[in-house]
């Protein structure tokens, strides 16, 4: 994040404010087809080119902290088996074997003495993923070792975050992120901490609670005795980036305001000036969206469950503490966050009953809700527009506003 973008964060933050109507030349938002948060043909279009085919966050290196551990992840439908080696690299495999498909791992976190033993018939496979070993070896006629390894999944690192993709043929993850990984330096990426994980189930399509925290519009009505107390939404900026992603920068109400239940913790050294006046949060295309702080971060990451349920996952993490425990005072800081999270999806059952209702025909969006805007428009790429109905295409609209990586 360089001087420049910071200066033009600011500038563009006042003018935000004072602002009477959008920009000359934006246009208005066609509304986005209800159909694509309940047609069951739409929302398997959606989960092909996005569950399988995007970058996603799967775990903290701190949850993989000696060679051997690893942890499965199913999120995707798919068993994945993501392991940290002998040489300390973290891979991940399908968690099949090359046999007859049975599984090497059924816990969903462990550690493996020096590799993987099917627990059907005894193929063996090391760290690496290559089969080393094999029961009855004398009945298989010019079995080929080297063509019987586990089968891989993309795996690559953001610091000490982990992400995987299960297209062999995906843009690497620091390209396809674009401005974002320069972005986050300043929190100290090779050694940032884990601290807390818990998970949260709403009744409700994902995109239904993504889209809330995607905007600030809603501030006013959900969080008015809370967020809206020292945020304004009115000052929020926005940056639209290739391949989905998005920065949304409020600002607060007054200046050198610090969140009470902050003080006291330790900061990022390296941390800018901008998230010291503002709130930031990101979105990383399709599912993390994270508010940004100089004391530590969450991940909040959506999942769909089902076509009317999902979950959120909330993952903490902070500057390095060295030995010992984590501050204290993080029991607080994420007890004052769940209250907030509570509002955002204390009404997502029934926006979800509504969402069914004949009386839901769209959505339409204003000018400050435009990473909504984006986040579709991005869907219709991955999906193709051949391959959409046309009733739930949605017209693009943001081209000339979304800035080069």
């Amino acid at each position: 994040m360089d001087a420049a973008f910071i200066e033009r964060v600011k500038a563009n933050v006042d003018y935000q404010r004072e602002r009477k109507a959008p920009p000359d030349g934006f246009p208005s938002f066609p509304p986005i087809p209800g159909g694509r948060y309940i047609d069951p043909g739409f929302l398997a279009l959606e989960d092909a080119a996005l569950w399988k085919r995007a970058w996603l966050y799967a775990c903290h290196i701190d949850e993989l902290p000696e060679q051997g551990s690893y942890i499965l992840f199913k999120k995707t439908g798919s068993p994945v088996l993501i392991v940290r080696g002998k040489d300390d690299r973290v891979r991940a495999f399908y968690n099949t074997c090359r046999h007859r498909g049975g599984p090497l791992v059924k816990e969903a976190a462990g550690k493996s003495r020096g590799g993987f033993v099917c627990g059907y018939h005894g193929w063996t496979y090391d760290l690496e993923g290559k089969l080393v070993n094999l029961r009855d070896r004398r009945d298989f006629v010019d079995l080929d070792f080297d063509c019987h390894g586990l089968v891989g999944v993309r795996c690559e690192r953001l610091g000490n975050w982990v992400f995987i993709n299960e297209d062999p043929d995906a843009e690497a993850l620091l390209e396809h992120l674009g401005p974002i990984p320069a972005h986050w330096q300043q929190f100290d990426l090779e050694t940032i901490r884990h601290v807390d994980s818990r998970s949260y189930d709403v009744a409700c399509n994902v995109k239904v609670l993504l889209d809330a925290f995607l905007e600030v519009y809603h501030l006013k009505s959900i969080h008015k005795d809370t967020v809206d107390r020292f945020l304004d939404h009115r000052g929020t900026d926005i940056v639209l980036w290739p391949n989905g992603h998005s920065l949304m920068i409020t600002p607060n109400r007054r200046d050198g305001w610090v969140d009470p239940g902050t003080i006291g913790m330790a900061e990022f050294p390296s941390v800018t000036e901008l998230p010291q006046r503002f709130n930031l949060s990101y979105n990383l295309y399709p599912n993390l969206v994270t508010p940004v702080a100089p004391t530590g971060l969450p991940f909040l990451v959506f999942w769909p469950v089902s076509a009317n349920s999902m979950r959120i996952e909330c993952h903490w993490f902070a500057p390095d503490w060295g030995d010992g425990e984590r501050d204290p005072l993080w029991e607080t800081r994420i007890d004052n966050f769940e209250r907030i999270l509570y509002e955002d999806t204390q009404f997502a059952p029934q926006i979800q009953e509504s969402v069914e209702s004949p009386g839901f025909k769209g959505i339409s969006l204003n000018y400050q809700e435009r990473r909504i805007y984006h986040w579709h428009e991005e869907l219709d790429r991955r999906i193709g527009e051949d391959a959409i109905d046309p009733a739930y295409r949605v017209t693009p609209r943001l081209d000339g506003f979304v800035e080069s990586a």
